[in-house]
């Protein structure tokens, strides 16, 4: 199966922040995040398995207890129910798989 990013809807999750579903199968999702500097993502938990890939800007990553300033080839994971949480430091797109997928995305 194809996806196009075209056909992705552009989900507006709060101001300075959009998510578009790339693709998705039975066991994983792909998420692509467009955020606008200063954009935050609050600290929360779920219980899927997700890593991140930065395509360009940056971002400043808590993970757990961890704290990183990621940017374009950086990546990052966030184990199931750790709380995590972002803040884009520069405008940034970044690459998120969730295994399973989620379903509040969908």
């Amino acid at each position: 199966m194809f996806f196009r990013r075209q056909d992705a809807d552009a989900v507006e999750m709060m101001v300075g922040l959009t998510r578009r579903v790339l693709a998705t199968s039975e066991g994983l999702m792909l998420a692509e995040f467009t955020l606008d500097q200063g954009a935050e993502v609050p600290a929360h938990s779920h219980p899927h398995d997700q890593v991140g890939y930065v395509v360009s800007g940056r971002m400043r990553m808590v993970i757990g207890d961890k704290i990183a300033e990621c940017g374009p080839g950086d990546s990052y994971h966030a184990a199931p129910n750790v709380p995590h949480s972002g803040e884009a430091l520069v405008p940034s797109v970044v690459i998120d798989v969730f295994c399973p997928p989620r379903e509040d995305y969908v």
